[in-house]
């Protein structure tokens, strides 16, 4: 008799877990994501300098993002990269939209329909040229560029501001651009 209230309590259980995992988005503990954040100036094209690999990004270089505004107001997200075992281009379309306010650099992104991961900007020079991008733990972190390189003070400040938040930059993957797509 019990067992006809496990496959209930289990679908339950399954949907409050996708329901939270589809709103949650979060943040490092030591991370503050940047504030007077100016969506327009993120907009474009960035080329990924450095990551802590994951899944997704296994293998790739020539690692560029592109962000555009959609009509809906949620930003395109379009990545695209050379995956160097299979010997070819890879592209993946998301969509991102701001946590709060468009002007603080917290977004959720999504590349699988519901299920977002957290996107925070949490350094940005003056000129909009150089961002460092946290995820939503530990495990993903991103340096990024308007150009294919960083200069030595924004790599020595960016490394630094990470380790600080916890990030081992040890494992920091420095990725190459030596591909025209």
């Amino acid at each position: 008799m019990k067992n006809k209230y496990i496959a209930p309590v289990l679908l339950g259980a399954g949907i409050a877990y996708v329901l939270y995992s589809c709103g949650v988005s979060t943040i490092p503990k030591k991370a503050t994501a940047v504030t007077n954040f100016d969506k327009a100036r993120y907009l474009g094209k960035w080329y990924e300098i450095a990551r802590l690999d994951y899944k997704y990004e296994k293998n790739m270089d020539n690692v560029t993002a592109n962000y555009s505004l959609n009509d809906n107001g949620t930003i395109k997200v379009a990545n695209k990269g050379y995956n160097v075992k299979k010997d070819e281009w890879e592209q993946s379309i998301g969509k991102a939209k701001f946590v709060k306010k468009d002007d603080v650099g917290m977004l959720r992104v999504s590349f699988f329909g519901p299920f977002y991961s957290g996107y925070n900007v949490i350094a940005i020079d003056p000129d909009y040229k150089y961002a460092l991008v946290a995820g939503e733990s530990l495990k993903y972190l991103w340096i990024l560029s308007r150009e294919t390189t960083i200069p030595a003070h924004i790599h020595a400040e960016y490394v630094k501001k990470a380790q600080e938040i916890g990030y081992d930059v040890s494992a920091l993957i420095w990725v190459k651009h030596d591909k025209a797509s």
